[in-house]
């Protein structure tokens, strides 16, 4: 498919006040910090989250590594023999793009407008990316990675110059480029690593093509949670080890609890991958499904599976806070 070339738009910032402007935690084990540029600069306005989209040049994107998975856990809770459900079930429905379709590009099977990389600096410098998802909400700027593709973890800093390209392929941004306002994860992830609240959410600027909210561009899949652990899902991301991470590849599958809250899949999928969704009832024919994990971690370089936190009420959680705290 030929590459696209495509002006990015950014307009319509939130108000600099939307998002804290410092790490701030609620009581229910979330943390929020406001995106910032590698230079520390919080990415505040428009004439700053074009300075992040020029930053990622073809150049840079193209020699960005892909992200190894999690590292080991270290949670204590991370290896609960009794794993269940902490609450009743519960879903938010797809969204379709309230902007229209783009008659000129067409999906692959298997293939969602919804999904795409992100691209981030790292606190040493070097230039990294991952996979993500957008997800429906009301505010329609949500977008759905691992907690280790938006902060490092024990230790660890949170990273910056945070971008999301819906669709990504082969250097193609048909849908173009997205900032991150701020970026969100458990706080647990943040302090033990723990695999089972390797869960991130970032809070996009407006941008892309028309200059709007992520979801009304591309839409946004649904939300799953408290849900069995054995389920059939797709799960898709960029690999490294398919396609050198440039383009979307799938994996399907029904899934099951290796212990604590997590679940585990068959899939040959390695780096590149993290952050990526696990969908049940994904439909090729509209690219969207309901989010019921995202790709944490597997055996290094990868044994044909791998690993994801089980969505329970921490995920609605996370997902509400985001929300709350995400401009109109």
């Amino acid at each position: 498919m030929a590459s696209l070339s495509l002006a990015l738009i950014v307009t319509g910032m939130p108000a600099a006040n939307a998002a804290p402007s410092a790490e701030t935690s609620d009581r229910n084990g979330n943390t929020t910090a406001v995106a910032r540029t590698s230079d520390g600069r919080a990415i505040t306005n428009a004439k700053i989250a074009k300075e992040v989209t020029e930053f990622w040049t073809e150049e840079r994107m193209a020699s960005a590594v892909d992200l190894t998975f999690a590292g080991k856990a270290t949670a204590a809770g991370s290896s609960i023999a009794d794993a269940k459900p902490n609450g009743p079930a519960g879903a938010v429905a797809p969204l379709a793009p309230s902007l229209g379709s783009r008659g000129d590009v067409g999906l692959m099977v298997n293939e969602s407008l919804a999904v795409g990389k992100v691209y981030f600096t790292t606190p040493t410098g070097g230039t990294a990316s991952c996979s993500a998802s957008t997800v429906a909400s009301g505010k329609r700027r949500l977008v759905m990675t691992a907690g280790h593709c938006v902060h490092q973890g024990p230790g660890g800093q949170w990273y910056s110059n945070w971008q999301f390209v819906p669709r990504y392929r082969n250097g193609s941004r048909p849908y173009g480029t997205f900032v991150a306002n701020s970026l969100n994860t458990r706080t647990a992830w943040i302090n033990s690593g723990s695999y089972a609240e390797d869960m991130g959410i970032a809070i996009m600027n407006n941008g892309g093509i028309y200059g709007a909210k992520v979801v009304d561009t591309v839409g946004g899949h649904g939300l799953r949670w408290n849900y069995s652990y054995s389920v059939y899902v797709t799960a898709l991301g960029y690999p490294s080890n398919l396609g050198g991470g440039e383009s979307q590849y799938y994996c399907q599958g029904t899934t099951w609890n290796p212990g604590g809250q997590q679940i585990r899949m068959y899939c040959n999928m390695t780096y590149g991958s993290s952050g990526g969704p696990w969908l049940q009832e994904y439909n090729d024919s509209t690219g969207y499904g309901y989010i019921n994990s995202v790709v944490s971690h597997g055996d290094n370089p990868g044994n044909g599976q791998f690993d994801g936190p089980y969505f329970d009420n921490d995920i609605k959680s996370l997902y509400d806070f985001a929300e709350g705290i995400s401009p109109a």
